[in-house]
């Protein structure tokens, strides 16, 4: 029991996080036995192995290398035999992709991979079938990838992603924490989101920015202007100085239409009274 609420603690918040070291859990001499390995390392900026062979849903041996190039992608690490947490995170995932109106397989891609080495491609297609159905737009079903592997290739996964799990052989099960990963076009780790619910907002200007700009609106981009991502929250705030430099900027430019406005709107016979009064002044 004590475990099970370490770990929804240790996915709902950064708990004793020092981001200096990039390290989303307590330190591992506090944790309860058996989960002396379970945290988020976040290894931001760091490029994950691309050449690692997988299985997508079909069986075909893939490498990751496969689905980047040209999208940023949404990686999220389950084991498709969860009970709980794991089953939590794709509900919140597709939820959130939902509220997005980016769409799966045109502007991003999501690989899930599984990190259970008994997993079977059947196991990643019957998840698939329900989590694009439950996402409901089309082309989803290329844009969303399933994937299973052997332990090797799982591990360096893992490893190169900071994402730390255990195995109870009693129960069966593994323990883990929480989270997805905005990975850009390259293959490099670009943001990371704790717990089972992502805000689409954060998403979508994730997204955004790890496409280097070229997806998303004007409106977008004056967004990214004004807000910045915070690895210690997943989360991104608000830039005040920048948000006021804007309000400045357009608070002139008002002033400045406006007073364009009202010189057209100005008659000749305005103009000649003017000049008068001008004339009489002097």
């Amino acid at each position: 029991m004590f475990a099970a609420l370490f770990l929804a603690a240790l996915s709902a918040t950064a708990l004793g996080q020092s981001m200096t070291n990039g390290i989303m859990s307590p330190p591992s001499n506090i944790r309860p036995a058996g989960l002396t390995d379970v945290d988020i390392v976040q290894r931001l900026d760091q490029q994950i192995p691309l050449d690692l062979t997988f299985r997508d849903e079909t069986g075909k041996q893939v490498q990751l290398g496969d689905y980047f190039g040209k999208k940023p992608v949404i990686l999220s690490l389950v084991y498709y035999r969860c009970p709980m947490l794991c089953s939590e995170v794709m509900a919140g995932l597709s939820g959130s992709l939902k509220a997005l109106k980016f769409d799966v397989g045109k502007e991003f891609d999501v690989i899930t991979v599984s990190f259970d080495p008994k997993d079977t491609p059947e196991a990643a297609t019957a998840k698939k079938a329900d989590y694009v159905k439950r996402y409901g737009r089309p082309g989803a079903a290329a844009g969303w990838h399933f994937l299973t592997g052997s332990q090797e290739s799982i591990t360096a996964l893992t490893k190169a992603v900071g994402f730390g799990y255990e195995y109870d052989p009693k129960s069966g099960q593994f323990s883990h924490a929480t989270a997805i990963m905005i990975v850009t076009p390259e293959g490099k780790l670009a943001q990371y989101y704790y717990g089972v619910e992502y805000p689409p907002k954060d998403l979508r200007l994730g997204l955004i920015q790890a496409s280097q700009n070229k997806i998303g609106t004007l409106a977008d981009q004056v967004l990214l202007y004004c807000y910045h991502y915070d690895p210690t929250t997943g989360k991104y705030g608000a830039i005040i100085s920048r948000i006021i430099q804007l309000s400045g900027g357009a608070t002139v430019l008002g002033l400045g239409l406006f007073l364009i406005i009202l010189l057209r709107r100005g008659s000749p016979g305005d103009l000649k009274e003017l000049n008068r009064s001008h004339n009489y002044v002097r």
